[in-house]
């Protein structure tokens, strides 16, 4: 296993304090730890539609297809960017050793506890040996390229999938770091959060329960006890807000009485009233994802939308 730099203790530590100071826990922390890893797992098994609705996974094996067609017989390279537990990634490379004679995997997430997970999942499919699990955080890691071509031949076509991030990315942060990994002959397959509906904000406040629910209430108040911050310090408030015209569900903690914290030998102090941002999810309509991708860069080559509107699977190209 690699472990980038990004994901070095020290850096890590002083993301967190950073990000606490500055009153938003960075995405990355909901899911690097062992326990945040069974946690998350459990509200995706519970809410997220891609397990739950046989229509949605339907979706990704259709995106799977078409993207075969893209070129047959090179060895390939599968990139899980935000791999999580690889449930989709183990389904693609089922698909991709039908045509191809070689095939690696790279399962890349922050959590090393997720990247060992989706590594098992793709043992049904692969030889340990084609498996080569990176932990690294793709909003700091300029550098990936040239990590990934260290790791990969040089003739190795590389296939990346982005499934389950776009939503808790902030698109002018990590698009860019898409633009620049991807190279000549490279694919990129991404899914994205949809409002259902004509109506966007409707649509966002329709799927709002899938974040306002115990099992997400449990994942996001364990970072916070895990902090040192008892659950009764406050409350957890969902809402939604728009920003550059696209609409996010967020949730943020209400210290309800100050309290003071020491991490890694440095103070901290909420003050009774303080947010702190736990959590955002940027839903998307198909009009939104054309325009944020176009803002970096990319076009959409192929699409597939399940029959409810509420997720959807995209083959993104370069322009």
């Amino acid at each position: 296993m690699i472990v980038h730099p990004s994901q070095f203790p020290d850096a890590v530590q002083r993301q967190l304090l950073d990000g606490l100071r500055l009153g938003q826990v960075p995405p990355k922390f909901l899911y690097d730890s062992d326990r945040q890893t069974q946690k998350w797992l459990a509200v995706h098994r519970a809410h997220s539609p891609s397990r739950t609705d046989a229509g949605v996974q339907s979706i990704y094996d259709l995106a799977f297809d078409e993207s075969l067609g893209q070129a047959a017989g090179e060895l390939v390279c599968l990139v899980g960017l935000g791999c999580g537990g690889g449930q989709k990634d183990t389904r693609y490379l089922d698909k991709l050793k039908s045509i191809h004679p070689v095939v690696d995997y790279v399962p890349c997430d922050v959590s090393q506890a997720m990247t060992l997970v989706a590594c098992e999942a793709a043992t049904a499919e692969l030889p340990p040996e084609r498996i080569h699990p990176l932990v690294c955080d793709l909003s700091n890691a300029p550098d990936l390229g040239q990590v990934l071509d260290g790791m990969l031949p040089s003739q190795t076509r590389r296939v990346f999938t982005f499934f389950g991030m776009i939503p808790n990315l902030e698109p002018d942060v990590i698009l860019p770091r898409l633009a620049a990994l991807l190279r000549e002959g490279d694919s990129l397959l991404l899914s994205a959060n949809l409002a259902p509906g004509d109506n966007y904000r409707s649509g966002v406040e329709a799927v709002l329960p899938q974040y306002n629910n115990a099992e997400t209430r449990d994942w996001l108040l364990s970072f916070l006890v895990g902090l040192g911050v008892p659950a009764t310090a406050g409350q957890l408030r969902f809402g939604i807000e728009e920003i550059d015209k696209l609409l996010r569900v967020v949730a943020d903690f209400v210290f309800s009485k100050a309290l003071e914290l020491t991490i890694n030998g440095e103070p901290l102090e909420f003050i009774a009233g303080r947010s702190l941002r736990l959590f955002f999810s940027y839903r998307h309509t198909k009009r939104t994802l054309t325009r944020s991708l176009a803002k970096h860069g990319f076009s959409i080559a192929a699409s597939q939308v399940d029959s409810c509107a509420e997720e959807g699977v995209f083959r993104a190209v370069q322009v």
